[in-house]
């Protein structure tokens, strides 16, 4: 089944850390945040990945060639020239992708969420797409019905707020976790630009389904800041 690692992106809230190499290069028990993506996607069979490129290029081509040789099948989508965002970068991936539901994973998130028990949970529900998300601390939050249903979003530090259904009575805060099955009919409501996914459900859920599923059992992190990082190492190497 194939997957696609988002793993261009320039991870600035890393600081001096991603000056010197690409987040997905970041080391996490003497392994790149890229390989353990992969061995997570590939563990639940996602093993046809596609792995989007921007930030030190050179340094992600090597790593990408020592995974290939110790048998990772990875295609590479080049964005060296400009950042897509996930939108984006997604429909640069279009010709990748066949008619069969896929998974797409951020690089900088680690997780022991069942992949495969959440990609049958899309296919049996007939969503366009599936989110991932977990009852955590942040400010910005999808919206979403009793059934599940993606009808929003909201920043709690803005007080921004945007809603499909008019008003967002009834509707709870989750956060989104980065991982999404989507159904590859999406291809054909996707304009182009350099814009990211969420945008992009909240344009398509008024007439879609964009459903959610929750994981708020197990472990759930971003390794976006050095706090974040070190949490991370110590977790998994305990």
């Amino acid at each position: 089944m194939k997957a696609m690692i988002f793993a261009a992106g320039l991870g600035t809230r890393l600081g001096e850390i991603s000056r010197e190499r690409p987040k997905a290069l970041v080391e996490i028990s003497g392994k790149s945040a890229l390989r353990l993506a992969c061995e997570k996607l590939t563990s639940y069979g996602f093993d046809d990945l596609i792995v989007n490129i921007h930030h030190h290029p050179d340094m992600m081509m090597e790593e990408i060639e020592k995974l290939r040789r110790i048998g990772f099948k990875i295609t590479v989508s080049d964005e060296t020239g400009e950042l897509l965002d996930t939108a984006g970068g997604l429909l640069k991936a279009r010709p990748f992708f066949t008619d069969e539901p896929f998974i797409c994973y951020s690089v900088d998130i680690f997780t022991d969420l069942d992949l495969r028990e959440m990609y049958n949970k899309h296919v049996a529900s007939g969503a366009l797409a599936t989110l991932a998300t977990r009852h955590r601390p942040g400010t910005r939050f999808l919206l979403v019905d009793k059934n599940g249903r993606m009808c929003g979003w909201r920043n709690v530090a803005t007080k921004e707020e945007i809603t499909t259904k008019g008003s967002s009575s009834g509707l709870s805060e989750t956060g989104f976790s980065s991982i999404q099955v989507l159904s590859p009919s999406i291809f054909n409501k996707m304009p182009e630009g350099i814009y990211s996914l969420t945008s992009l459900y909240l344009m398509l859920a008024r007439e879609n389904k964009i459903m959610t599923y929750p994981h708020d059992e197990g472990y759930w992190f971003d390794c976006g800041t050095p706090a974040n990082l070190e949490k991370i190492r110590k977790y998994l190497n305990q």
